[in-house]
C-alpha cells in the first residue's frame, strides 16, 4: 500500500516509476536529519517573519557572515552587524547592497556557482577573497535550489570554517526521485559529518508533499552547528519552537511532520 502511494505521488511529481527512490532509503535519511538540542539555546536573528532565522547562541568570535541570496531587506545581516559581525552579500539579481552601513558589509553582484566568471563565483573564491583570516564563519544561504551544487563544490577547508550554517533547502520533494535522492543524500552526508542539525523549520511558501507515510515539506530552513562546538546533544522534542514564525502569513502554516523529528 505504501509503495503504491509513493508511486502515485511520484507520478504526480513527474517522476517515472523506474526512477522512484526506495522509501526505506528516504526514511533512513530523514531519521539522520532529526534536529537535536545542545547547550547553546536558539535565538531569533532578523525579522519576525520571512528572512528571520533561529540560530544557536554561539556567535562570539565569528569573524564574518557570508550571505548569498539577497532580498530588499537584510534584517538578519543588520542584526549581525550590530553585533560587530561583518557581512558579505552576493546576488546577481540585485543591483545594490540593501545594508546601509557599507563599512561593515560588502555586496557582490554575482550568483554562487561552480565556476568563476562574470556572472558566477564559487563559495571558495568568495571566502578566500573577502575573509582569508582562517577564523570561524557563519553561512546564511537562500539561493533557490543552487545550494545543492554549492555545498557539494565547496572545499573541505572552507566548509570546516563555518561554525553555523543556515540554509534553505529547496525541492525537497525530489527525495522521491532516485537520482535526485543521491544528490540530496551526498550533500547531507557532507554536512552531517561535520554538523548537527539544531533546527528545522518548514517554509510554508512551498507546501507539503505526501507519499504514503512520508510527508515532505518542499522547502526546509535548516540551522546547523559544527560538531566541535557541542558537548551535549539530545533529540529535540518541541515542535514548532517557541520562536518559530510563519513565512507567508497569507498561506496555511506547515508544522514539521513527525517523521522529521521522531
Amino acid at each position: 500500500m505504501l509503495k503504491h502511494l509513493a508511486v502515485s505521488t511520484a507520478l504526480q511529481l513527474g517522476i517515472s516509476i523506474a526512477k522512484i527512490a526506495d522509501p526505506n532509503d528516504v526514511r533512513a535519511l530523514i531519521r539522520r536529519m532529526h534536529p537535536v538540542t545542545t547547550e547553546h539555546e536558539l535565538v531569533r536573528i532578523g525579522c519576525s517573519g520571512d528572512g528571520g532565522y533561529l540560530v544557536p547562541n554561539d556567535l562570539d568570535g565569528i569573524t564574518a557572515c557570508f550571505s548569498p541570496g539577497v532580498d530588499n531587506r537584510a534584517t538578519f545581516e543588520e542584526t549581525l552587524i550590530a553585533r560587530d559581525i561583518p557581512c558579505h552579500l552576493a546576488d546577481a539579481s540585485v543591483n545594490f547592497n540593501p545594508i546601509k552601513d557599507e563599512t561593515k558589509s560588502t555586496f557582490l553582484k554575482k550568483y554562487i556557482g561552480v565556476l568563476n566568471n562574470d556572472l558566477f563565483i564559487t563559495l571558495d573564491k568568495w571566502i578566500d577573497t573577502f575573509d582569508p583570516s582562517g577564523g570561524d564563519l557563519l553561512l546564511q544561504m537562500d539561493i533557490e535550489g543552487a545550494e545543492w551544487q554549492a555545498l557539494l563544490n565547496i572545499s573541505e577547508k572552507n566548509l570546516a570554517r563555518f561554525r553555523i550554517i543556515i540554509v534553505e533547502l529547496h525541492d525537497m520533494e525530489r527525495l522521491m526521485d532516485k537520482h535526485a535522492f543521491q544528490v540530496i543524500k551526498a550533500v547531507m552526508d557532507r554536512l552531517l559529518e561535520k554538523f548537527y542539525i539544531v533546527h528545522n523549520h518548514p517554509n510554508n511558501y512551498g507546501g507539503l508533499v505526501t507519499a504514503g507515510d512520508i510527508e515532505i515539506p518542499r522547502v526546509h530552513e535548516l540551522t546547523l552547528l559544527r560538531r566541535d562546538r557541542v558537548e551535549n546533544a539530545m533529540p529535540a522534542t518541541r515542535f514548532p519552537h517557541l520562536l518559530d514564525r510563519t513565512n507567508a502569513e497569507d498561506r496555511q502554516d506547515i508544522l514539521l511532520p513527525p517523521i522529521w523529528h521522531g
